[in-house]
């Protein structure tokens, strides 16, 4: 895909979202930080309704500390692989306590540091939390990437690395959820919905349902 494709794509993206927003609730770059951990193998749907009743109860790092694994686990029980996210999660709170004073940090070495906090989830937390131009690379937009032909790779890591070089630096900020938007609700999985694609004479994907 040639370099006019894909700053077209983007100012299309723009123009019809001009803000985009994450789908998971939240209230600070902490509570961000922990829906983001909670919702790995998750929806964003399913975190919602957990972090629901969780927050208002316990929405920082003490708080969550103080619950414990078996008093967090009651509340994000409805979610998958929750023992294993629980004893994550507190185990960060101790670290974020120890060593940040209970803030979040704002670098991909420090986010990485905490249990449960891959490079995709630290990038989630860089990009909406603090605005920095990161990419993470779900499934979602994966399979955007390849399909279109934005930046086709053979894992997560080479698309995340190709679209960082090839969108607009003016649209770096905003990509990561337009694409991820983009692949849950048009270009999914098992049938793009080509028929009402914002980007579908611009799309390389030779199988289009249009």
């Amino acid at each position: 895909m040639n370099a006019a494709k894909r700053r077209e794509i983007f100012r299309r993206f723009k123009e019809l979202n001009p803000t985009p927003r994450t789908e998971l609730e939240y209230g600070s770059p902490f509570e961000l930080l922990i829906a983001v951990v909670l919702s790995a193998q998750a929806t964003d749907v399913g975190v919602n309704k957990a972090t629901r009743l969780l927050f208002p109860v316990a929405n920082t790092p003490a708080a969550l500390l103080a619950l414990g694994e078996e008093g967090l686990s009651e509340y994000i029980k409805t979610i998958g692989l929750y023992r294993t996210k629980a004893k994550n999660v507190i185990a960060a709170c101790r670290l974020l306590l120890e060593k940040h004073g209970g803030e979040v940090p704002q670098t991909r070495e420090e986010l990485e540091a905490r249990p449960g906090v891959g490079r995709k989830t630290a990038n989630v937390v860089l990009n909406t939390a603090f605005g920095h131009p990161t990419m993470a690379v779900d499934t979602h937009i994966f399979r955007v990437a390849n399909r279109t032909r934005l930046a086709p790779g053979k894992d997560v890591r080479e698309v995340e690395d190709k679209l960082m070089k090839v969108i607009p630096a003016e649209y770096l900020v905003d990509a990561h959820h337009w694409l991820i938007l983009h692949g849950r609700y048009i270009c999914k999985a098992r049938r793009p919905e080509c028929e009402r694609c914002p980007i579908v004479d611009l799309c390389e994907y030779p199988a289009k349902t249009v």
